[in-house]
């Protein structure tokens, strides 16, 4: 929206600032942040009165998670307010990754509101269908995938190589909704700690936006030996505003948390990441910045594919941050190591930027 005025009136004097990328991403993360802040107190006093008991706790889980029983859940929506708004007046709304990445954010943010809704309505932690769950998560990633191909082609990149390995053509479009989902649901099952996913995606969120800044600049581009994708540089502003609308939720998330994001948030937060990878064209590369995510969901389905098998558990509980939890790792030493964890996988991702 400022873009847009800004254009129009020519970026007379300090308008002029928002011609660069820098200056709207630093504002994308000022203004979600400050909107979060302000917002929070009342999004969870208005949450605990609608919700009563708050979010069911799994019986079976490790029992001091007991004690958080009556904490609201579906958080998220403060994450999703500060985030559209900060987005809306900040980035470009003419380019097309913004509304195809907003796309996923919200509709992924619906389908967790969904599914967090019928587990506070029936006081129960099974919500809605997995079945039905997938088939609108990949509706939402495959029309957004599709949006962002008629862009920036179909042509996959694999990092420590330069140049595109492959065009996949159609094919594409269902690798980079694979991509959303996957990734939707891998944040979705890491977000069992209090602060435990927020801090990640907000890592992976800050190691994305100078992916997508120097994607969308075709010196650096082409400097680096990375796929140039004009726009794509406004992914930044987005990363931006997920950096400061993450930072708002975790003051009220912080142990012990006032609110769960909840689905609501995860599937959302998890979506965008991977469709700004789709956009930046560095969807393996967000295999290993997000890699604390990707062990999480392979915990999981470890855990379900030997049990079905053999009757026996690779871990004492899945998700992964559970096993440490039943180790005897108290949960603010199981949250920090993971935070660490994912700095390092975050550095390790960037650094596949020159090493190519």
């Amino acid at each position: 929206m400022l873009y847009f005025i800004a254009e129009y009136l020519g970026f007379p004097g300090v308008l002029n600032l928002v011609r660069y990328l820098s200056f709207r991403s630093g504002g994308a993360v000022a203004t979600a942040l400050v909107i979060g802040l302000i917002i929070g107190p009342r999004f969870i006093g208005w949450l605990r009165v609608r919700q009563g008991k708050g979010q069911p706790i799994r019986a079976d889980g490790p029992q001091t998670h007991l004690a958080k029983r009556g904490t609201p859940t579906m958080g998220g929506l403060m994450i999703l307010t500060s985030m559209a708004i900060s987005i809306l007046l900040w980035m470009d709304l003419t380019n097309p990754f913004v509304w195809a990445c907003l796309f996923v954010t919200l509709g992924f943010g619906v389908i967790g509101f969904l599914d967090d809704y019928d587990k506070v309505r029936k006081a129960s932690t099974a919500g809605i269908s997995g079945r039905m769950r997938l088939l609108g998560e990949f509706a939402i990633a495959g029309v957004a995938s599709w949006i962002i191909t008629q862009q920036n082609g179909t042509q996959l990149y694999l990092p420590f190589y330069s140049g595109s390995v492959i065009d996949l053509g159609y094919f594409y479009i269902l690798f980079a909704a694979f991509t959303i989902v996957a990734f939707g649901n891998a944040v979705n099952l890491t977000d069992g700690l209090d602060g435990l996913a927020t801090m990640p995606v907000i890592i992976a969120a800050v190691a994305f936006m100078l992916i997508a800044y120097l994607a969308g600049n075709a010196k650096f581009a082409e400097y680096l030996g990375i796929p140039h994708v004009p726009r794509a540089g406004d992914m930044a502003i987005f990363c931006g505003a997920m950096v400061g609308a993450g930072l708002a939720f975790l003051w009220f998330n912080a142990p012990p948390a006032a609110v769960f994001m909840g689905d609501t948030g995860s599937l959302a937060l998890g979506g965008a990441l991977g469709a700004i990878s789709v956009v930046a064209h560095h969807e393996i590369v967000l295999g290993i910045i997000g890699g604390l995510f990707v062990v999480e969901a392979m915990s999981v389905i470890i855990q379900v594919f030997f049990y079905k098998r053999t009757g026996k558990r690779v871990f004492r509980m899945a998700p992964i941050h559970h096993h440490f939890e039943q180790l005897g790792w108290a949960e603010a030493t199981v949250v920090i190591r993971f935070w660490i964890i994912a700095i390092v996988l975050a550095l390790a991702g960037l650094s596949t930027l020159k090493l190519r």
